[in-house]
């Protein structure tokens, strides 16, 4: 999200942004130098950032399969990032064909790049929306004609929260989220934090670039599953969410927790 109060259709490239950063790291091709330095830059200063980042997605794939397992036909994601294959609908249709997915970016290249692989079915959009606020996401036509607010919904918000600072409010952004959701809704978070390491050099490098990192330990990332049951094994480490294969090495080190949490009466 843009800190500077620059609209979100402006496509700014003399500062790295995070979702192309994050596209690198996972050996992308959507990014400009800018973003390449401060991704190396982060690399030298967190070592284990690309394991880490691998360890996000999967942590995404899985959350994905596991809500449509449980009955989901509907996702919002919210600052999905760059397309990578597999993707959230494409996760998502391998368990369940008919589910619908609204995609949110602030990042024009984001959206240029997601509009272009989305099916045409109406069973998926791309919008335009900063997560500073919801509400004018929640009320976007584009959203509105996938999402159906009185049916359960997945809302992901995956490496995203970090990017807001304290001052923006994220508890209360959330929850904004959280009371348009019906009961049965699901809420799927992962969080950078400095639980595990010291990465003030790491958060530095995010002070350069279009959003700055806030690292928040694990009390402050758990609040923010307030009004939901979070579920086993409650929030953990990416690569210890529910694995599904070995976790890579070094996963202790990975800075990110991940969890998943249900809304009930």
């Amino acid at each position: 999200m843009p800190q500077d109060g620059g609209s979100a259709g402006a496509i700014d490239t003399s500062k790295p942004h995070p979702a192309r950063i994050y596209d690198y790291l996972l050996g992308g091709k959507d990014n400009y130098d800018v973003d390449r330095r401060a991704a190396d830059a982060l690399a030298a200063a967190a070592p284990e950032v690309r394991i880490g980042v691998r360890a996000n997605r999967d942590f995404m794939r899985r959350a994905v399969r596991f809500v449509v397992d449980s009955g989901v036909r509907q996702i919002l994601d919210i600052g999905t990032g760059l397309p990578t294959t597999p993707n959230v609908h494409e996760t998502a249709h391998e368990v369940a064909p008919d589910v619908r997915v609204a995609y949110v970016d602030n990042d024009p290249i984001v959206n240029a790049h997601a509009d272009a692989l989305l099916s045409r079915s109406g069973a998926t959009s791309i919008i335009l929306g900063d997560l500073r606020d919801p509400r004018a996401i929640l009320d976007h036509p584009d959203v509105r004609a996938v999402i159906d607010f009185g049916r359960p919904v997945a809302v992901l918000l995956v490496a995203v929260v970090h990017f807001l600072t304290d001052e923006d409010g994220p508890a209360g952004i959330i929850a904004t989220l959280r009371d348009a959701l019906p009961d049965g809704s699901y809420l799927v978070l992962t969080h950078a934090t400095g639980d595990f390491a010291d990465r003030t050099a790491a958060q530095a490098v995010y002070s350069k670039a279009s959003a700055s990192l806030t690292l928040r330990p694990r009390a402050a990332v758990e609040r923010f599953f307030d009004g939901f049951d979070l579920l086993e094994p409650g929030l953990a480490q990416v690569p210890f969410w529910r694995p599904d294969s070995q976790p890579p090495p070094r996963s202790h080190e990975i800075g990110f927790y991940g969890g998943v949490a249900r809304k009930n009466a």
